[in-house]
């Protein structure tokens, strides 16, 4: 495991703080879980358009298109 300095202003500090309390987990936690989750979001969001234009070949324009299929 590697170690990650970041800067934060009082602010974001505070309110890290109070998640941090309410859900009884440390701050670095928290802040490990955002990036988890950010970098995941970023992934899903390449994929989908990478896979757009087969998507859309097929003739899924939006979610609901692909939500609605039968299986």
């Amino acid at each position: 495991m590697t170690t990650l300095n970041v800067r934060i202003d009082d602010e974001l500090d505070r309110r890290l703080a109070k998640l941090a309390r309410s859900q009884h987990r440390s701050k670095s936690d928290l802040v490990r879980d955002m990036l988890w989750r950010q970098t995941k979001f970023d992934e899903l969001k390449q994929l989908r358009e990478r896979l757009r234009p087969y998507a859309e070949a097929a003739g899924y324009l939006t979610d609901e298109d692909f939500l609605q299929i039968d299986s």
